[in-house]
């Protein structure tokens, strides 16, 4: 595992029982408020401390002992990024989840602050006026905290070893994904979970959704899908938003040594080429006289998400039929099982993350619990996976 969260804890481990403790770091009085009265609200979990400043967090953490700490990233004294490895040092298996509002800035470190052990962000509204960005950010938030705070409930599995990153420095780090399996829960029952054949069509596209945990997971998925992106289009569903999604598809290009960016209405779909949906708008494939192009679509959340893997999946068949190759990584929820049923039924194939090597067995567990995967496999083994697939291995 990386530096960040290899040295010795001053705390022990979290509690097994009880609700969970947050520790809330912002120096905006209004949000502290705001996220106070939200946890206060809910019967799992509760406020542990409101501080104004990173500074405060790291010099009162062994006192709070807290399970979860939502970090602001803009604050006097000491900022998130600059606290987050302190925070780590000193409670190695404290989730944190980093707050910030959408900049291209903001956004850059938040990249960082994964890299670096924070187990997710998100975003927070520009203003928590408007209702519909504060019941976004309120539903968000408390379903991060719950099911990341849920990892540490549970016996850790052993971490897989760690990948090596693509490139010399990319932002997003595989030791992020070795830090998630380590907290994540012991795998129960993914190895006896029924699976189904592999379809005997070759597949002319992969599809691919991700939630919680999926900026670490692509950025080590993609290393290895050179020969496949060569061949074939990879379309990429992350629940994510603006801006964030500009910044996920730099990394990808650099990760994969490949074209990656966020789709746009209308471009035909192509092989050699990444295509990411962008934050806030559902990307789906339609016909355009003897070409497949890009559909994006400014409607309603599908699965409380926006954009939503379901749309892309679903939108697919009517391209390419059964020639489909989906895969299902880590995330909370169930975005992605309903379009994964429809690949299926149409004769294409669905692969799942297992649950040990999975931040959140949220996306995957609800594919692999539904009988539609043909596999469900680490992290670390999908892409040797799917390069046989692609390569004509039906086994």
């Amino acid at each position: 595992m990386g530096t960040a969260f290899a040295g010795s804890s001053t705390m022990g481990s979290s509690r097994e029982a009880g609700p969970l403790r947050v520790m809330i770091v912002d120096d905006s009085v209004v949000i502290r408020g705001l996220i106070s009265r939200w946890i206060g609200a809910e019967h799992d979990m509760e406020v542990a401390a409101s501080l104004r400043t990173g500074l405060e967090a790291v010099n009162q953490i062994e006192r709070i002992n807290p399970d979860v700490a939502v970090l602001d990233i803009e604050m006097p004294e000491l900022d998130g990024l600059s606290a987050l490895p302190q925070l780590l040092a000193k409670k190695r298996d404290l989730v944190i989840i980093m707050a910030s509002t959408l900049t291209r800035r903001n956004a850059e470190i938040s990249f960082k602050a994964l890299s670096l052990g924070a187990a997710d962000y998100i975003p927070k509204p520009e203003s928590t006026r408007e209702a519909s960005a504060a019941d976004t950010f309120h539903h968000d938030l408390i379903q991060k905290i719950r099911h990341l705070g849920a990892r540490l409930r549970r016996k850790p599995a052993v971490a897989s070893p760690p990948l090596a990153p693509a490139s010399p420095a990319p932002a997003v780090r595989a030791p992020a994904v070795a830090r998630s399996a380590a907290l994540a829960p012991a795998p129960p029952s993914s190895g006896a979970l029924a699976t189904r054949p592999f379809s005997t069509q070759t597949p002319k596209v992969l599809l691919i959704g991700s939630s919680t945990g999926g900026p670490q997971a692509l950025m080590a998925l993609v290393t290895e899908l050179g020969p496949v992106i060569d061949r074939v289009p990879v379309l990429i569903t992350q629940h994510m938003p603006p801006t964030f999604t500009t910044i996920l598809a730099e990394h990808l290009a650099r990760s994969s040594r490949k074209p990656a960016a966020e789709a746009i209405d209308g471009e035909p779909v192509k092989p050699g080429r990444i295509y990411l949906a962008p934050g806030g708008k559902h990307m789906r494939v339609v016909r355009s006289g003897a070409d497949t192009v890009i559909a994006l679509d400014d409607g309603p959340a599908v699965n409380f998400c926006k954009p939503a893997v379901d749309p892309l999946f679903t939108s697919a068949i009517d391209v390419w039929h059964g020639g489909i190759l989906s895969v299902i990584l880590t995330g909370m929820g169930s975005d992605g099982m309903r379009g994964g049923k429809d690949i299926v039924a149409a004769g294409g194939s669905v692969i799942a993350q297992d649950e040990a090597s999975s931040v959140v067995w949220g996306m995957p567990g609800a594919a692999a619990n539904a009988g539609i995967c043909a596999a469900i496999l680490p992290l670390n083994q999908i892409g040797a996976k799917v390069n046989r697939l692609f390569a004509g291995d039906r086994s």
